[in-house]
């Protein structure tokens, strides 16, 4: 049953670690698809936001592409465990933004947590391969490394489930990101990763701008 109650909120991007305005300084409305009401405010972001996006996130790049594996593992299923203590709240928010009805919003959620916890094990499983060489005295062998800023775009159907395909898998192998949600179903895109900002999240290798709409 949909919980009817104040979910209103407003955010600003966030890049660099900090939350900042859009260099627009112009905001839109995120509005229950059901009823009309506002569920929350997002920044209309420009171009010159989207840069600055992508400088943050090369900024942070070696940091981040230095951290060991499985400690970017341990990271990831930290937010894996807030994903599942929020669960049922984020479930609620996907059906009050984007109309999905609460059994399908908490079936969005739970993919993004296996999809979470499944990552954060890659961790531990990065492995190179070592392959026969044709030449004698020579040993042939890969090794995977961070190619370096990802930008995620991403549809606003799933707008929980969908991200975390996409910023797991690249944070989990060395790579920051760019993460652009859809406008329609954007703060719940937003608030999937900063679901308690005062213990793990926003992850310093995120960063996140709300482009206008169709852009």
């Amino acid at each position: 049953m949909l919980e009817r109650k104040d979910f209103f909120m407003e955010h600003r991007n966030y890049m660099g670690g900090q939350w900042v305005d859009s260099e627009s300084s112009r905001t839109f409305e995120s509005l229950d698809p059901a009823t009309g009401e506002v569920v929350g405010v997002l920044p209309l972001s420009s171009a010159a936001d989207a840069e600055k996006a992508v400088e943050a996130a090369a900024e942070a790049f070696n940091g981040w592409r230095l951290t060991p594996a499985p400690k970017r593992g341990e990271i990831l299923f930290r937010v894996g465990q807030l994903l599942q203590e929020r669960k049922e709240q984020l479930a609620q928010l996907v059906t009050r933004e984007m109309g999905k009805v609460i059994a399908e919003g908490r079936g969005d959620v739970q993919e993004a947590i296996d999809m979470t916890f499944y990552m954060a094990g890659e961790g531990r499983r990065l492995t190179a391969h070592t392959v026969p060489s044709e030449l004698p005295n020579k040993f042939a062998t890969s090794l995977r490394d961070p190619v370096w800023v990802v930008v995620a775009i991403t549809p606003w159907n799933f707008p929980i489930a969908i991200p975390s395909w996409k910023l797991s898998a690249a944070l989990i192998c060395g790579n920051t990101v760019v993460f652009k949600p859809a406008s329609a179903s954007a703060m719940t895109a937003i608030r999937a990763p900063t679901s308690a900002p005062t213990k793990v999240s926003p992850i310093p290798a995120i960063t996140r701008a709300t482009p206008p709409f169709g852009s």
